[in-house]
């Protein structure tokens, strides 16, 4: 009997419950508004009631420019951009606990001039101021090679090949007549004899060792390599003919190739050192004897021609080497670290740290790099401070706050893009 009367008891209480819950409920949501109601806080002064929107933008893309609110490319709701009610145009304000919270780093811009030390490659070869070419002066055969094969080396005065000419024979037969003559006009044909023999390529003691026939020994005329060989054995050459070309050693030329950039600053007596990799450890040092007029038209560099003493013969012809070229230094100009430089492809800039707490975005022309700062020929003066240390932050913001828009200028100005309206907005 007490069970039964109990639960009647029981369903009235939870339904009085639940009757004085949906009662406070509706009473309670009419005075409050849900937090999606309220307006989200930017962190930003609320524009004033007249002023109009220049345009609205997603964060997500600054930009990107709407002439209409609505939704993004990227589905986000676009937010209004209204005009700056500042008096400093350009110029991003950022508070002191920002700037320390973002690590920001400054410098000041220095002027001096770069350090001109350049590196560029390079290759040995011969000097062609030593070579000499050995040739037939009359129509002969090679009846013996001394030297047989190219690159041998040879002594001055050793001998490279013997000729079998007999024009020689007459030449010299009337040389060495006239040899004792004691009469004036004997004299002058002895002159003429000898003159005669010189024609032929021999010289005056040649003709004590020709062989019968006009056979005759010709000896190297300097120590050197043979660079060419353009004859054998048993072949037949004619008067003027190219038999060999030895090349002396004692100097050697290094072409270096300089990137047109650096060519401005090489001139004639530049100083330099050079490294070979077969050679570690050891710098030959020279001097830029001259720029060649021509350009290398595969990699559009101008080649620089050094003269180097090679006493020992340790450098060859063909070798790769590393040239340093120690220009004379230009006129100072302001440099900045190459970590404060912004490129873009297109512009380059820095942001400039005033005082406040102000940071200012500044297109600058930006020139020769060495020693990890950059030469800027115009945008500054020396003595700014510059940001070298979250630079791209401050960057961003220019960017969203139109900073970048005001430096750019009104012709580089990107124009604002169009989008198709959206459902809900009003024509």
């Amino acid at each position: 009997m007490k069970r039964a009367l109990l639960i009647p008891f029981t369903l009235i209480v939870l339904l009085v419950t639940a009757s004085i819950a949906y009662w406070a409920g509706r009473h309670g949501s009419g005075s409050a508004e849900s937090p999606a109601d309220q307006p989200a806080n930017t962190g930003s002064p609320a524009p004033a009631a007249s002023a109009k929107p220049l345009y609205w933008y997603d964060p997500m893309i600054p930009a990107e420019h709407h002439d209409k609110p609505g939704l993004s490319s990227m589905g986000m709701k676009m937010i209004p951009k209204y005009a700056d009610t500042g008096t400093d145009q350009g110029v991003v304000h950022i508070d002191s606990a920002t700037v320390q919270n973002l690590g920001v780093r400054t410098t000041a811009v220095e002027r001096r001039a770069l350090p001109a030390s350049v590196q560029v490659p390079g290759t040995i070869s011969w000097d062609l101021r030593q070579a000499v070419v050995v040739s037939a002066r009359v129509d002969a055969v090679v009846s013996k090679l001394y030297a047989r094969a190219p690159y041998t080396n040879v002594a001055s005065g050793a001998p490279l090949a013997d000729l079998l000419a007999p024009q020689w024979s007459s030449a010299v037969a009337e040389s060495q007549a006239l040899q004792h003559v004691q009469s004036d006009e004997a004299k002058a044909l002895r002159g003429a004899a000898q003159q005669r023999l010189q024609a032929l390529g021999l010289s005056p003691g040649d003709g004590h060792t020709i062989g019968s026939g006009g056979q005759i020994t010709l000896h190297a005329p300097q120590a050197g390599v043979i660079s060419t060989l353009d004859v054998r054995e048993g072949q037949r050459v004619n008067a003027g003919q190219t038999l060999m070309t030895i090349n002396g050693l004692s100097t050697v030329w290094v072409e270096a190739a300089l990137p047109q950039a650096v060519a401005g600053t090489v001139h004639a007596d530049t100083p330099v050192t050079v490294h070979v990799d077969a050679l570690p450890g050891q710098a030959f040092h020279g001097k830029v004897e001259t720029l060649l007029p021509d350009l290398d038209m595969t990699t559009r560099t101008q080649r620089a021609r050094i003269v180097l003493a090679n006493p020992d013969g340790a450098l060859s012809p063909g070798m790769f080497a590393t040239v340093q070229l120690e220009p004379s230094p230009g006129t100072a100009v302001p440099v900045v670290p190459d970590d404060a430089l912004i490129s873009t492809g297109e512009h380059a800039r820095v942001i400039v740290a005033e005082d406040g707490g102000r940071f200012r975005a500044v297109a600058v022309h930006a020139g020769r790099t060495a020693g990890g700062y950059t030469e800027i020929l115009d945008g500054l003066s020396g003595g700014e401070k510059v940001v070298v240390s979250g630079q791209f932050l401050i960057d961003s913001e220019a960017s969203l706050s139109g900073a970048l828009d005001r430096l750019n200028g009104p012709e580089t100005k990107p124009a604002p893009a169009t989008s198709a309206p959206m459902p809900g907005d009003q024509p």
